[in-house]
């Protein structure tokens, strides 16, 4: 296994990191870089609590080489929240009551969150469609999409 250096922003800062060739960006972020809002469910990128964005897309980091970031922007759910106020996302994801035990959290975050900058006038069956690639284990998914809804309203609003 080769060491490389890894260039790339994480949340909008510049970092280098060295990584093995093979190393998982999931790897890289929560043993390298201690962000641990992205969590390892399945290891096979079919639950979703992996996800992060890269470059504004979702990608399932327990899948994604570190060195497919090269040069490139990783948002985790650390990097959301600016001079510690949420985004409309999280907001409403906290006041609907759609946060359960926290794991599938991030990851569905994050997806709406890249939904919604999409789509800002989504439907219930888009959200639904969107977030369906995210497992919950605690829920049936009607307060989250509930948040992902009321979310929406409040960007289109402005809020």
């Amino acid at each position: 296994m080769s060491k490389l250096i890894l260039s790339f922003k994480v949340n909008g800062v510049g970092r280098d990191v060295v990584v093995d060739s093979n190393s998982t960006l999931l790897e890289v972020l929560r043993e390298d870089l201690a962000l641990t809002g992205a969590k390892e469910g399945c290891g096979e990128g079919a639950c979703g609590s992996c996800t992060v964005l890269l470059d504004g897309a979702p990608v399932r980091s327990c899948l994604t080489l570190a060195l497919e970031a090269r040069d490139r922007e990783v948002t985790t759910i650390e990097g959301l929240a600016q001079g510690g106020k949420l985004t409309p996302v999280q907001e409403a994801f906290v006041n609907h009551g759609a946060v359960q035990c926290g794991f599938c959290t991030p990851g569905m975050i994050l997806s709406a969150t890249a939904f919604l900058a999409q789509n800002p006038d989504p439907t219930e069956s888009q959200v639904r469609y969107a977030l369906s690639g995210n497992i919950c284990r605690c829920t049936g998914y009607a307060k989250m999409v509930e948040a992902v809804l009321a979310a929406a309203a409040a960007i289109r609003e402005g809020e």
